[in-house]
């Protein structure tokens, strides 16, 4: 469930929005409420995908609400309360990049064109971890997107590229060399990625097998 302001300063959920490409479900994942620590300052960067994870958890707190019996005077502040919670967060997604419920609703389209993935890139901030995520895992990202996202700090989007099978072998080579996550492994069954590569990647791979069994 997605919420967006109308023209009279109302809420409406909108249902559609929560939706991928295919017409499946968009579900909440565990790291939709990872936070993003800077290893440089040591503080905690609140993303996109940390206050969309509280959104949409203040949103299930509001129906179930709605859907309990109380007293009037309760539920009209309790609602009031979270309808401030969730036009605050709506307020703060904006912040990080304008109109973010409606980049969101481009990307998960039916409609949704490779150059328009690739704008939207462009466009965002690297705090919009959560739609720059959508779009490291959409069909129709090209290549040209994929190398950009395959160097971003998110661990998650940079798996994504990784896997993804228009990603080219130029940045599936970058992405085997990356020393904080084991990229690697993914690289060696993309099917873009060098035979040569991908032979001593599954050979590492083979060897780190045997190595197990011999413990």
């Amino acid at each position: 469930m997605w919420l967006v302001h109308d023209s009279n300063g109302g809420v409406q959920f909108l249902k559609e929005l929560g939706k991928g490409p295919d017409g499946s479900s968009q579900t909440m994942r565990r790291s939709d409420l990872v936070q993003h620590k800077e290893k440089e300052k040591g503080a905690i960067t609140r993303t996109s995908q940390i206050v969309f994870g509280e959104r949409q958890h203040l949103l299930r707190v509001l129906d179930s609400l709605e859907g309990t019996d109380l007293q009037i005077a309760r539920m009209q502040q309790e609602r009031r309360i979270l309808e401030e919670l969730i036009h605050a967060r709506t307020r703060e997604l904006n912040q990080i990049n304008t109109a973010w419920d409606e980049k969101i609703g481009l990307v998960l389209s039916a409609d949704a064109k490779p150059e328009m993935l690739e704008k939207l890139v462009k466009q965002a901030p690297q705090e919009d971890f959560y739609l720059l995520r959508l779009i490291s895992e959409h069909p129709r990202a090209n290549a040209k997107t994929l190398n950009k996202l395959a160097k971003h700090p998110y661990g998650a989007i940079r798996e994504n590229v990784a896997r993804h099978p228009n990603a080219d072998a130029a940045t599936l080579t970058w992405l085997s060399r990356d020393r904080t996550q084991p990229l690697w492994y993914l690289v060696a069954f993309n099917p873009n990625t060098p035979t040569p590569l991908q032979r001593r990647l599954r050979d590492r791979l083979k060897r780190l097998g045997e190595n197990q069994i011999s413990k």
